[in-house]
């Protein structure tokens, strides 16, 4: 299943209502590249026939038949980068370029740097 962390979630919000898409779900896309890594699409878009829908941390998400694959067990997530720019990252299991986030002694929490 696809996920949408508490994070994203927010940013997806005041992103969805600066944009006015308040109505429309996010689409999510995976493809692999000729390395064999995996690239990512979104924005927001209506649901199309097949498409499965997936209701996370309250964001409707819509994802292709043919992206489901390459999407199961991801998880979205808005972090901190490296000089304080704030990305969203996709932590995906299928793509083996991932390396699961560490968690953090220091406060228990898991940290995508």
């Amino acid at each position: 299943m696809f996920k949408v962390t508490k994070a994203a979630a927010t940013e997806l919000k005041r992103s969805m209502i600066h944009h006015d898409f308040d109505d429309m779900p996010l689409r999510v896309a995976a493809q692999k590249t000729a390395e064999g890594a995996i690239e990512y699409q979104m924005g927001f878009d209506e649901a199309g026939p097949g498409d499965a829908m997936v209701a996370s941390a309250g964001i409707d998400v819509v994802i292709a038949k043919e992206h489901k694959p390459l999407l199961a067990g991801t998880e979205l997530d808005y972090v901190e980068m490296e000089g304080g720019e704030m990305h969203f990252i996709f932590l995906n299991p299928n793509d083996p370029t991932f390396v699961p986030p560490k968690e953090d002694p220091a406060d228990g929490n898991e940290s995508a740097r």
